[in-house]
């Protein structure tokens, strides 16, 4: 598809009730196809596959990359290989659908306009997500749009683009590696008891902020939510009941089970590594 840029793009508080929530792989996916990207290109988009839960929330649980080529008047966009990596991905997760396409950059250009057509044309209503990879604001900021066109009378005015409420749902270890990507400087990956020591600082953060919200409600400094008080009873009820003893040897037991995992992992390299040397010593013999 070839289309010559025209109209003009208009940005919004969200007056929408949508909002999106994305997986961490989603955002992984994009990093690492902007990292292998063309060295021609300023950005790359792709399509975003997921579902529309019952609330109206667009959950965002894959994506994969869309080749594409832009100007300064036209953007181009390879629809056959978008049709066919859609069919591929259905085959083997026939639940998610098209929500939407991504880009990489900071906001919203004149070409984004001709694409989210496209992309109203494949689905009803698709999300925009911006992953900014260049940093231009410090860190890697993630945002969601919705769009309707303005117009005045039969005449189309402008595209309309809409900020949505975004929500990252992460694992602890996804939110170690987002941590990573947020930063511009990074001197070396995290271990797996660096990032298990990162977690449990921040969960010692959140147990100190828990206990002082405690504190001031019963001191009255503060309002009772009967909300937070029953997740907080909630969460209490959800943790099983061991001694310190047994949550020592519990989490022993774990670090040298992981422990042993890295070394293993570490013979098996050298032995691959040793067999390789030997073959191409063989071979020049």
């Amino acid at each position: 598809m070839a289309a010559a840029a025209e109209g003009s793009v208009l940005l919004f508080p969200s007056t929408s009730s949508a909002s999106a929530r994305v997986e961490a792989v989603v955002v992984f996916n994009i990093c690492d196809s902007y990292v292998r990207r063309p060295d021609q290109a300023e950005r790359v988009i792709g399509t975003l596959l997921g579902s529309v839960l019952p609330d109206g929330t667009v959950h965002v649980r894959n994506s994969y990359v869309v080749p594409h080529g832009e100007s300064a008047d036209q953007v181009a966009l390879d629809i056959e290989y978008h049709h066919n990596m859609y069919a591929s991905h259905h085959k083997v997760n026939p639940k998610e659908v098209i929500v939407g396409w991504f880009s990489t950059g900071f906001g919203i250009s004149g070409g984004s306009t001709l694409i989210h057509d496209f992309y109203s044309r494949e689905v009803q209503n698709p999300i925009h997500l911006t992953v900014d990879t260049g940093f231009t604001r410090g860190d890697a900021s993630i945002k969601a749009y919705i769009s309707s066109n303005l117009s005045l009378g039969d005449r189309h005015l402008a595209a309309q683009f809409q900020e949505i409420p975004l929500d990252l749902r992460m694992l602890e270890a996804g939110k170690v590696g987002y941590d990573i990507l947020k930063s511009t400087i990074v001197e070396k990956l995290p271990n797996d008891l660096e990032g298990m020591e990162s977690s449990m600082e921040k969960l010692y953060v959140l147990i100190d902020e828990i206990y002082k919200y405690v504190d001031d409600v019963v001191e009255g400094r503060v309002a009772p939510d009967n909300k937070i008080g029953r997740f907080i009873a909630d969460t209490v009820a959800s943790m099983p009941k061991l001694s310190p003893a047994a949550f020592d040897k519990l989490f022993s037991d774990r670090i040298q089970d992981n422990l042993a995992l890295v070394y293993l992992s570490s013979i098996t390299r050298t032995q691959i590594s040793i067999a390789e040397k030997l073959n191409t010593a063989a071979q020049i013999l």
